[in-house]
């Protein structure tokens, strides 16, 4: 049975089929599962894989295959960085897992170093696939080709607070009204920080609580970018991208927010301390945030008023309004994937396994306990996820949706852009400062591997 390299991992099930006596002529394959998760709302993602071996040893028993199936589960919330490197130590040992779940963001650099094996074969062989919604395949795809299956996704959309917009005279049909016209195009990133001015100047809300972003770099940001006409990725070359002209318009809107509406802040926040109890405590009037975060909201932060009840009284959902009237809104979803090392030894078993839990029942059950978007055709008339209000009424957010590109520079061109932003709602950088410095660390940085536009 394989160990995996660290020690530290602090949950670990072993689950074999338990349906037959394993005698001299079946063999048991041991398949690892490795799972980054948030508990208890996240579980799902290792233990899913549970009822998963039993239903394929019965498959595998009546197809006369001798082998059968034990799965080991390792699954806890420790930070990205760790996680992404105990995977890389542990290849280089031969311990990793067979299936590891990761951000769909990470496909780039394990396929280049060959840890990871590309599906579109074997997939063939597992027509259960067919059910993903066909644009998610596009973040977990790579130079051509399907690295991985898509666990869960999200919408990270636009929040409003109806009780702060009802305190500056919206009526209630307005307020419900909000969404459709976001969607239409009709309301754009401006307009929301007019809005959001207007609640800072009444005293609604306080300075810098008009609007606010997440607290530190992360994808919900490029969304905007998007918004503004950015690209991240050339097709052909597979090379990271930069635009000048788009960039230079997503900074002024940031500096804008900052600086010229004096309604934006959020940043540098802690996520526990101040974060999430100043947009759930209704501080903060319009803020992007994560449908998952729903969750989080309803249980760990507002359970004494009413929990999720609670919330849909005083909260509203959309999508990312869009740059300027007439323009398309948008999302960001950042699917995790379930990808097989390429040391697996039995990778067939391995995608049977993902198989199993990619379907209706099994991933309804882990978007309901974590308000995580569903990935599969039609799952809204899915009775049980159908009785989520969140999921169903948020589904169609993945017509709108973008993606992080599968790169393996991503992680400094993330981090210098966020900089520059950083720099410019802080007041330190012009717009146009912040793309000069952008282009100028992103060409330091990466060199050849991306193109300025």
């Amino acid at each position: 049975m394989k160990r995996l390299f660290l020690l530290m991992l602090i949950a670990c099930f072993v689950v074999s089929g338990g349906l037959i006596a394993l005698g001299q002529d079946t063999e048991t394959v041991t398949i690892t599962v490795r799972c980054r998760a948030k508990p208890p709302m996240e579980d799902w993602r290792g233990n899913n894989f549970i009822g998963a071996a039993k239903g394929l040893n019965t498959d595998l028993e009546a197809a006369g295959d001798p082998r059968r199936v034990e799965v080991v589960i390792i699954q806890d919330n420790i930070d990205w960085g760790d996680y992404v490197t105990e995977f890389v130590l542990s290849y280089v040992a031969n311990e990793e897992p067979d299936i590891w779940l990761t951000g769909h963001e990470y496909i780039g650099v394990q396929a280049e170093a060959g840890r990871i094996i590309a599906l579109d074969a074997l997939m063939k062989e597992f027509p259960g696939f067919n059910s993903v919604i066909d644009s998610l395949w596009n973040s977990t795809s790579y130079k051509g080709e399907i690295w991985g299956v898509p666990q869960d996704a999200e919408a990270r959309p636009l929040y409003f607070n109806k009780a702060l917009l009802g305190e500056l005279g919206w009526t209630a049909n307005e307020i419900a009204a909000l969404p459709d016209k976001i969607e239409k195009g009709e309301f754009t990133l401006y307009d929301m920080l007019t809005v959001a001015k207007e609640a800072v100047d009444k005293g609604v809300v306080a300075d810098g609580n008009g609007f606010w972003m997440r607290p530190s770099n992360g994808p919900d940001f490029t969304a905007l970018y998007y918004a503004f006409g950015g690209e991240t990725i050339d097709v052909a070359t597979g090379k990271l991208v930069f635009n000048e002209v788009a960039g230079l318009d997503y900074y002024q809107f940031f500096y804008d927010a900052a600086q010229t509406y004096g309604s934006m802040g959020g940043l540098g926040l802690g996520w526990g301390d101040a974060w999430h109890p100043g947009v759930s405590g209704s501080k903060v009037l319009f803020w992007v945030g994560g449908t998952w975060q729903w969750a989080e909201w309803a249980e760990l932060f507002l359970k004494d008023l009413g929990g999720e009840a609670y919330m849909w009284e005083t909260f509203g959902i959309a999508l990312i309004p869009a740059a300027e009237q007439g323009g398309e809104a948008n999302s960001l979803t950042h699917p995790m994937a379930y990808l097989i090392s390429s040391q697996c030894e039995d990778p067939d078993l391995a995608l049977a396994l993902i198989e199993y839990v990619t379907d209706y029942g099994s991933n309804t059950r882990h978007a309901i306990a974590s308000t995580h978007l569903g990935i599969l055709k039609e799952q809204t008339e899915y009775k049980f996820y159908k009785d989520s209000r969140l999921l169903s009424e948020t589904l169609y957010m993945l017509d709108y949706t973008t993606f992080l590109p599968n790169n393996p520079y991503w992680g400094p061109y993330s981090t210098i852009t966020y900089e520059a932003l950083a720099a410019v709602v802080g007041g330190d950088f012009t717009p146009q400062e912040a793309v000069e410095f952008v282009v100028d660390g992103l060409q330091r940085e990466l060199g050849d591997d991306v193109i300025i536009r």
